[in-house]
């Protein structure tokens, strides 16, 4: 080997070990090795921007918007709710029935929004029916992950398969050229879970029976599981307080007494009743009468602390516990912006509007100062804050979010959801549209992409200000960054290398071999680094593969990209395993056990199917 391949393949194993260990977000371990590719003269400058104007990275940008539109027209919410009603309470039949649902879904939305979305009906399809959710929740992310492989659009490693074959001067994959192997997967993935796979599913979380209802039952017990009972209490401005028309920074409440002002109501003397709980924040200005929401000190003792010019108000004193104000437990996700952030520098109050009453890692809750603790993967947060305010975090952090909404009031969620927009049927139309073109090969795919999402967005279809927001940008940035490590590959002889070594190892059993070969790299690969990265890694080996071998591109492509898809096997492969983790009560084990049998059967179907529909 030569010295510019160590250097590419140790600047790869680093990126890897980095992708893993999930010290630094995916997008900025990226430009990390991007950065590192250049300066070690591997690659030019021209070399290493080319992957932001890359046709793949605004293909995938454009299927965002159109994704989006689905999801705030309200079209994906309204097919959740309809398997809602239908699904029965036959646990056979709502297996079935919800994998028939969630697969064409996630094979135009994002596998993410797809779980987001059907995640709370499919938690309620369950309570109604007395089934665990556990037998569910992991189903339906595999359902989705196997959603993305029915269409060019599905899924970023189908595009990186597409483009791969184009670069190689044989046509880009046409729109449906992976849905035959994909609905012979979805087939085979029903088949198993209606089988074997019942066995394997545990049952982690009982069934709650009942209607869940944000009463003081319910949220008791979360105020248990922090230890934060007792110490919410209600205070009401005194009409002769000294503090009226200070703001609450100005107050001093938390320095001097340690009390975390939750929401604020205003409540005028003479009033009979406190107008709605509202959003508070450092600045907001106390007024006679106000009554305020508030945490105490944990150490408070017997008697809480004195505050001049504020009186309590008990409980019971005819207003509805916690008045208007509403409680979520949510936890963080593997590539949440505020990882290894505290909670002081998010800024939670005011990026949010919530408090954050306490917070548990592994299970333990955290004592002490835990709003200066830096933040991990799977921490979960008890916030709370008015309802009004609430209800638009859960619906926007559904999707592309931050943090899982593991515990809801229903009647938040139901705040929360997406009615169906009168500019539905116009959304469809334009998809359809989209969807045209794409498949009698008009204009190219990337084109297609971007007028459709355009005409989304100048219609009325897709909020402007949503699709920055809710863009993928780390994901862009990834594929941006990662493109040009496959061109590093190439350049040096590293991919020759890789693929020479599988050529010589498996070639000699057939192509077959080789193709079960490609299948198992990308499987494994992909359980630990996102299927993007993956997808970026394994196409150049492949094609350098099927040159060594002799044989066409299009079977190792094909297998490569539906591979790249099977991160079945750790809750860490995908976000939506993650998206299912907290709500399932899952253990690492149980995505092992029944992903792993799941993975097998996909490389079957590839191994028997790809060859006849692309053959050697």
């Amino acid at each position: 080997m030569t010295l510019e391949i160590w250097v590419v393949f140790g600047i790869l194993a680093a990126t890897i070990v980095l992708f893993v260990s999930d010290r630094l977000r995916l997008d900025i371990t990226a430009l990390l090795a991007l950065m590192a590719l250049a300066l070690t003269g591997i690659i030019t400058p021209a070399e290493a921007a080319a992957g932001f104007g890359d046709t793949t990275v605004l293909l995938i940008a454009a299927l965002f918007v159109v994704g989006d539109a689905l999801l705030q027209t309200g079209i994906a919410e309204a097919l959740g709710r309809w398997l809602g009603r239908v699904a029965g309470t036959s646990e056979g039949r709502i297996l079935v029935t919800m994998m028939l649902v969630v697969a064409p879904v996630s094979a135009f939305v994002s596998s993410t929004g797809a779980v987001a979305i059907m995640l709370p009906v499919v938690v309620a399809v369950a309570n109604r029916a007395g089934i665990s959710p556990s037998r569910l929740l992991l189903p339906l992310a595999y359902t989705a992950l196997i959603g993305g492989m029915l269409t060019l659009i599905g899924t970023p490693p189908n595009i990186i398969a597409s483009e791969a074959r184009a670069g190689a001067g044989r046509g880009a994959f046409g729109f449906f050229s992976f849905t035959p192997i994909g609905v012979l997967v979805l087939g085979a993935a029903i088949v198993f879970v209606m089988t074997v796979g019942r066995r394997l599913l545990p049952s982690r979380v009982e069934p709650v029976r009942t209607p869940q209802r944000a009463d003081q039952l319910s949220f008791e017990e979360l105020a248990a599981a922090y230890r934060v009972q007792g110490a919410l209490e209600r205070l009401r401005v005194r009409p002769d307080s000294p503090l009226i028309g200070r703001t609450i920074a100005e107050s001093r409440l938390a320095e001097d007494y340690g009390i975390t002002v939750l929401a604020a109501h205003t409540w005028p003397p003479g009033a009979a009743l406190p107008g709605p709980a509202r959003p508070v924040n450092a600045d907001t200005r106390l007024e006679a009468g106000d009554l305020l929401d508030v945490q105490m000190p944990p150490d408070q003792g017997p008697q809480p602390p004195t505050v001049p010019g504020l009186e309590r108000v008990p409980l019971d004193e005819g207003l509805p516990a916690h008045h208007d104000l509403a409680y979520l437990e949510v936890a963080l996700t593997p590539r949440s912006r505020f990882i290894s952030q505290t909670i002081v520098e998010a800024d939670v109050r005011n990026r949010f509007g919530v408090s954050v009453l306490g917070v548990q890692r592994l299970g333990q809750v955290l004592d002490g100062d835990f709003a200066n603790e830096p933040l991990r993967f799977g921490d979960t947060l008890l916030v709370a804050g008015p309802a009004s305010t609430l209800a638009p975090v859960v619906r926007d952090q559904r999707y592309y979010g931050d943090f899982v909404v593991a515990t809801a009031p229903p009647e938040l969620e139901a705040q929360a959801g997406t009615p169906l927009s009168p500019r539905w049927p116009l959304a469809v139309a334009i998809v359809g549209a989209m969807l045209v073109v794409m498949v009698t090969n008009l204009l190219p795919t990337m084109i297609a992409a971007m007028l459709a999402a355009l005409a989304l967005v100048l219609s009325g279809c897709v909020r402007l200000a949503t699709v920055y927001t809710r863009m993928s940008w780390e994901s862009l940035v990834l594929i941006a960054a990662m493109l040009p490590m496959a061109t590093a590959l190439q350049n040096t002889g590293g991919a020759a290398l890789i693929a020479t070594m599988l050529v010589d190892s498996l070639g000699a059993f057939g192509p077959l071999a080789l193709l079960a070969g490609v299948f198992l790299l990308t499987s494994l690969l992909s359980q630990f680094i996102s299927n993007t990265a993956t997808a970026v890694l394994v196409m150049p080996i492949a094609l350098q593969a099927s040159v060594g071998l002799g044989i066409a591109p299009e079977p190792l492509l094909m297998t490569a990209a539906i591979a790249a898809s099977t991160a079945f096997a750790t809750p860490v492969a995908s976000p939506v395993n993650t998206l299912v983790l907290a709500p399932g009560g899952y253990r690492f084990t149980d995505y092992a056990r029944v992903g792993v049998p799941l993975q097998v059967l996909a490389m079957l179907v590839c191994v028997a199917v790809v060859p006849l529909l692309f053959p050697f």
